[in-house]
């Protein structure tokens, strides 16, 4: 790995572990996703104030976070792909492309982000769609290596359209997620953003075939207990950290909920402790 790559891991990374809150839903283009979001200005206010150790935005929205006064703020990660797999009605053609074609990665070194982040879709019949991304991962990686950015590949296994709950929907098999997380890693990841397999307790699974950091993917907003018990095993089995987005921003306090997770991730705290953290309101850590 190259200096530059190390030393922007090291902003994401504090002592190898990390909480990236994911703010870049707006590229979905789905009006459930922005629940909690209509006041960009105002959420990045109460999320800097939390102090994760990142926040996950979009070129046209990373200037909240990275034209703020002074120095202390969470590290940028920058999405670099939009698509349309989220979308709750499934459309005739899928597809996933780089929202800079010509040189993607270069906004994100304008922006003095710290890593980037590429989907890879696998749904099923969407073959076109699972190549899209290939060719999207091998441009970025070319751009990365060339500019020291660290590359997040988020592997994303799906269900048939309608399975559950409409749309797309998590695939947790852990056969499924170990196959595609090994083929992000083969295709160069710094970092891979998993989905939690079905049962967390196979999570080490995952964590072997990355053979690099993971982070937890957090998904549709969920009973925060349950976020809790689950993030607890998952961190056991050796992911390093979380991407939560919903499970943050649509929670009634989402600083408190960014305190417990800080917890558990850089103090070892238990579910338990992280819910009395949440419901005590929480407590901004220093950085």
């Amino acid at each position: 790995m190259s200096k530059g790559k190390e030393v922007r891991i090291a902003r994401l990374l504090k002592a190898g572990r990390g909480l990236d809150i994911a703010l870049d839903h707006g590229v979905c283009n789905e009006p459930s996703f922005l629940d909690g979001l209509e006041d960009m200005p105002g959420v990045i206010d109460r999320l800097v104030a939390a102090a994760p150790d990142a926040i996950q935005l979009n070129y046209g929205q990373a200037d909240l976070l990275q034209l703020r006064p002074g120095r202390e703020r969470p590290a940028l990660v920058m999405r670099l792909d939009m698509g349309n797999p989220y979308n709750a009605t499934r459309h005739r053609s899928m597809w996933a492309v780089l929202q800079n074609e010509h040189d993607p990665v270069l906004p994100a070194v304008q922006m003095d982000a710290a890593c980037v982040v590429v989907n890879l879709f696998m749904l099923p019949d969407e073959p076109e769609l699972f190549r899209q991304c290939v060719q999207n991962i091998a441009r970025v990686r070319a751009d990365c290596d060339r500019y020291g950015m660290p590359l997040m590949i988020e592997p994303l296994v799906m269900q048939a359209h309608g399975a559950g709950r409409g749309g797309y929907m998590v695939d947790g098999d852990a056969e499924k997620i170990v196959t595609l997380v090994r083929l992000a890693r083969e295709m160069g990841a710094d970092i891979v953003k998993a989905d939690p397999t079905s049962d967390p307790k196979d999570f080490h699974r995952v964590v072997q075939a990355a053979r690099c950091p993971v982070l937890v993917r957090g998904g549709g907003r969920e009973d925060l207990q349950q976020v809790f018990a689950r993030s607890r095993v998952l961190l056991d089995q050796g992911a390093v950290g979380m991407v939560y987005g919903r499970n943050v921003y649509q929670h009634a306090n989402p600083s408190a909920v960014v305190s417990a997770l800080m917890a558990m991730i850089h103090e070892g705290a238990s579910a338990e402790a992280a819910w009395a953290l949440y419901e005590s309101g929480g407590a901004v850590r220093s950085r």
